[in-house]
C-alpha cells in the first residue's frame, strides 16, 4: 500500500508522549508518530468502536 501520510498537529499530554516514545523504542519503532499510527491502525482494524468510545470508557485522566 503506498504511504498517503499528512502532517497534523494536535495536543497531547506529555506523559502521554513519553508512553509513546517509550513505545517506539521498545518495539523499535522509528519514532512516537510511528507508535500512534500503530495504535490506530489496530483501533481501525480490529477495535471495537462502540467499546472504546462508550461513555464507560472515555475519561480524562488529566481533567482533574
Amino acid at each position: 500500500m503506498a504511504s498517503d501520510k499528512i502532517e497534523l498537529t494536535f495536543e497531547i499530554e506529555r506523559e502521554q508522549m513519553e508512553w509513546l516514545g517509550e513505545a517506539a523504542r521498545e518495539y523499535d519503532l522509528e519514532d512516537e508518530s510511528k507508535a500512534l499510527r500503530v495504535l490506530l491502525d489496530f483501533a481501525i482494524e480490529d477495535g471495537d468502536n462502540n467499546f472504546i468510545f462508550s461513555t464507560e470508557n472515555m475519561r480524562c485522566r488529566f481533567c482533574g
